[in-house]
C-alpha cells in the first residue's frame, strides 16, 4: 500500500474538473432536477473534486486507521468500551423508520418497548420508576439533579441548595450540580479511597439537597459505609443520587435502591450494550424511589390497563418539565432492552462477578511492576500509581502512547486526580482470558522496556499513521479548515 497516497487528505487528492457522479439534466417522470435559481447558493461550495474510486478508497483506509471495539482491546477505565452484540443493531433498525412524533395509536409496538425497558431497569435498580428520556449520562446527572431540586421546592424547603460530592468523583458530578444551580461542597476520601464519614458528619446541615456518589467509586473500591452514610444523609433531609458510570459491578450482586438511594442515573451506553466512543450516541435513564415518581420530566409512557394500551403523559403540573425533545434516544433503548432480554435474569447475573474477576486478575499480575496505591480486592476496575521504577523517567503518558505500538488501546490516565500518574484500567466483562493475558504480556513488556530501553517509551508511538502530535497546540492553536 502507499502510505504517502492514503495518507493525504480528501482535498489534497482532488483535483480540477474530476467528478464522482452524474445526474441526468431531468429526471425520468419529466421532473426539473436543478433547483431553482433563488434557491441556488450564491457561490459555489470550495469541496474536494475527486471521482467515485479515489472517494472510497479514501474513506475507507481513513476507517482502517481507526481503533474500535471490533479491531481490538479496550481497557479504558471510567468510559466502558464493551462489544456491543451485532443483533442489537440489527433490531434497532427495525424501528428505523419511525417519526417521532408519530401517534400513539400507531407506535404500540415501540411504546411497549420503552415501557418494558422502564420496568426492566427498575428491576435491576431496585427503584420505582424510570424515564429513558435523557440523552448522555451528563445529561441524566443533570436531570436527575433537577429531580433533587424539585423534590425540595414542592416542600417549601428553599435553603437546600448546596450538594455534597466525594473528592474522588468523576468530573461531570461537580458540573451537573453547577449546572442545575446547585452549590458543590466536597468532602474528603480517606487513605483506601473511600469516603471519610468523619469529613462528611459536619457537612450535613439544612443547606443540604443531597449528596452524589459512586459506589463502587473511581478508583474501583465498594464503599462499605454506604448505609451509614445514607442514613446520615436522610436524617439531614437530604436525598442519595447514585452516579451510575460504575453500575457494571453490582449487577447481579446489589441494587442502589437497596442500598438507600433515592435517585440514579444509568449510563445504558456502558453498562447495556452501545459504546459510545467518540461522543454517542448514547442515553442516561434516571430512576427514583417511591414517591418521586411524579417528579420525572415529560413525556412519560404509561399502560393503560383498562384498554390494554400505551399512552403518552405530556402534561403533569408536578414534573420537573422536559429535557430532551421527545422520548430519548430511541435506537440506544432499543439495544439496552435486546441486551437484557438476551441475558436474561439467570446470565445478567454474571456479569458483575466477570467484570470483577477480569479485573483483579490484571491487578495481581501487574502489580510487582506498576503502583498500585490501594491494595486489596476491587471491582470493575482499578487504578494503578504509573511504574514501579520511577527512576527511569517514564511517565504514565509514556506507557499509555508506546501501547499503541502493540495494537492496544491506551487506559484512562491521569484520572481520578488523587494519584500523579494514575492509570485507571477496566477490561469489562465480556473479554477472554487470552486476551486479558496478552494485554499483561505487553504491559509487563513495557514496564521491562522503561529500565532497559526508556527512549524507546519516551518517543512512542512509532507505527501509527500519526505517531506524535504536538497535543498542546492542536488544542490551543485548532487548524479546523482547510485554506
Amino acid at each position: 500500500m502507499n502510505n504517502r497516497f492514503y495518507s493525504k487528505l480528501i482535498f489534497e487528492l482532488s483535483r480540477p474538473g474530476r467528478c464522482g457522479y452524474s445526474l441526468p439534466e431531468r429526471a425520468v417522470d419529466g421532473y426539473p432536477v436543478d433547483l431553482p435559481q433563488a434557491l441556488r447558493r450564491q457561490s459555489p461550495l470550495e469541496l474536494p473534486e475527486v471521482d467515485e474510486l479515489t472517494v472510497v478508497r479514501h474513506y475507507t483506509n481513513m476507517s482502517n486507521n481507526n481503533f474500535g471495539v471490533d479491531t481490538g482491546f479496550y481497557p479504558l477505565g471510567s468510559c466502558t468500551m464493551k462489544y456491543n452484540p451485532k443483533i442489537n443493531e440489527e433490531l434497532a433498525g427495525v424501528f428505523a423508520g419511525m417519526h417521532p412524533l408519530q401517534p400513539a395509536a400507531e407506535s404500540q409496538g415501540a411504546l411497549h418497548v420503552y415501557y418494558e425497558l422502564q420496568r426492566l431497569l427498575s428491576e435491576v435498580a431496585g427503584l420505582s420508576e424510570f424515564t429513558l428520556n435523557p440523552y448522555a449520562g451528563a445529561h441524566g446527572e443533570l436531570t436527575g439533579l433537577m429531580v433533587m431540586r424539585r423534590y425540595h421546592e414542592l416542600r417549601g424547603d428553599a435553603r437546600r441548595t448546596r450538594v455534597i460530592v466525594p473528592d474522588s468523583a468523576h468530573g461531570t458530578n461537580p458540573a451537573s450540580a453547577a449546572v442545575a444551580g446547585l452549590q458543590v461542597v466536597v468532602v474528603k476520601s480517606r487513605p483506601d479511597g473511600t469516603v471519610d464519614v468523619d469529613d462528611l458528619r459536619p457537612l450535613l446541615d439544612d443547606t443540604i439537597a443531597g449528596m452524589m456518589m459512586t459506589n463502587p467509586n473511581t478508583l474501583g473500591i465498594f464503599e462499605h459505609d454506604i448505609a451509614t452514610i445514607a442514613a446520615l444523609v436522610h436524617e439531614a433531609g437530604g436525598l442519595m443520587y447514585y452516579d451510575g458510570a460504575n453500575l457494571n459491578p453490582l449487577l447481579g450482586r446489589c441494587r442502589p435502591g437497596d442500598l438507600g438511594f433515592d435517585i440514579m442515573h444509568i449510563n445504558l451506553h456502558k453498562t447495556f450494550s452501545t459504546p459510545h466512543g467518540g461522543g454517542g450516541p448514547g442515553a442516561g435513564p434516571v430512576g427514583v424511589r417511591k414517591g418521586l415518581e411524579h417528579l420525572l420530566p415529560l413525556p412519560r409512557v404509561i399502560l393503560d390497563e383498562k384498554d390494554n394500551i400505551y399512552k403518552v403523559v405530556a402534561h403533569d403540573e408536578q414534573s420537573l418539565g422536559q429535557v430532551s425533545g421527545r422520548l430519548g434516544n430511541f435506537s440506544v433503548l432499543v439495544k439496552a432492552y435486546a441486551y437484557l432480554l438476551s441475558l436474561g435474569r439467570e446470565h445478567l447475573k454474571m456479569v458483575g462477578p466477570l467484570a470483577t474477576l477480569n479485573a483483579n486478575y490484571i491487578k495481581e499480575k501487574l502489580k510487582d511492576v506498576f503502583e498500585l496505591p490501594i491494595d486489596g480486592v476491587c471491582k470493575h476496575e482499578f487504578v494503578f500509581d504509573g511504574l514501579k521504577d520511577k527512576s527511569t523517567g517514564v511517565t504514565t503518558l509514556h506507557v499509555a502512547k508506546r501501547l499503541l505500538d502493540y495494537g492496544f488501546h491506551a487506559p484512562t490516565v491521569y484520572f481520578p486526580l488523587l494519584f500523579h500518574e494514575a492509570m485507571m484500567i477496566e477490561p469489562t466483562e465480556s473479554e477472554s482470558r487470552e486476551t486479558l493475558d496478552e494485554f499483561i504480556a505487553v504491559m509487563r513488556d513495557i514496564a521491562r522496556e522503561a529500565i532497559d530501553d526508556p527512549e524507546t517509551v519516551k518517543t512512542a508511538p512509532h507505527h501509527t499513521p500519526v505517531c506524535r502530535p504536538d497535543d498542546t497546540r492542536a488544542a490551543l492553536h485548532p487548524v479546523v479548515v482547510w485554506k
